[in-house]
């Protein structure tokens, strides 16, 4: 089945452009909003598998709905930029989006940064369900398991010559496998004692 999307960007033609490049990709693209608070409702309605938002839309910005689909619907989101500034990705970083692309972007652009998107959502949400089973999980043993979880992928990637997805199977399917944390996966891949 076609991966679902919900596309929000104030520019008329930047949206028709980037539904056309979807489309052509094999994604349905299954709303579309010029204003944040549209683009809120449709994700709600629609439970897409992906919703890409440009960052500074009339009604509320891109960021905000962003944390709001992330933190209520569980849905990755990839934010769409003119602005390359540190603090806005930051933000956007922390307000939960998965991925980010600059404008102009070009077509063959977008389905990267869409992979990468799905890929890293699917991480946080794997390391949340993780923690979720401690009782009450601190936000810092969250942030250390993806600060550990993400040091061992670049191990993996650099030395194993792993996608940066299969790194992350890797952890997590040992950690399922032996039924410990991917902290401690991570862990041992950096410490040298554990290799794919």
């Amino acid at each position: 089945m076609p991966k679902r999307v919900v596309i929000a960007e104030d520019e008329a033609i930047i949206r028709l452009d980037l539904k056309e490049i979807l489309e052509s990709e094999g994604y349905e693209v299954v709303g579309e909003a010029a204003r944040g608070d549209d683009a809120l409702e449709l994700v709600t309605q629609t439970h897409p598998d992906l919703a890409i938002l440009d960052i500074k839309m009339p009604g509320l910005d891109g960021i905000e709905v962003a944390r709001r689909v992330v933190a209520e619907q569980r849905v990755p989101v990839l934010i769409l930029t003119a602005f390359s500034q540190r603090n806005l990705i930051e933000e956007a970083r922390d307000a939960g989006v998965a991925a980010y692309l600059v404008k102009p972007f070009q077509s063959a652009d977008i389905v990267p940064a869409i992979e990468v998107a799905l890929a890293r959502f699917t991480e946080h949400c794997a390391i949340e369900d993780e923690a979720s089973g401690d009782s009450p999980a601190s936000l810092e043993d969250k942030l250390e398991t993806r600060r550990v979880v993400d040091r061992a992928k670049a191990v993996l990637m650099d030395g194993h010559e792993l996608s940066e997805l299969d790194a992350f199977n890797f952890i997590q399917r040992t950690a399922m496998d032996r039924r410990v944390r991917m902290q401690q996966v991570a862990r041992e891949v950096l410490d040298g004692t554990l290799t794919p």
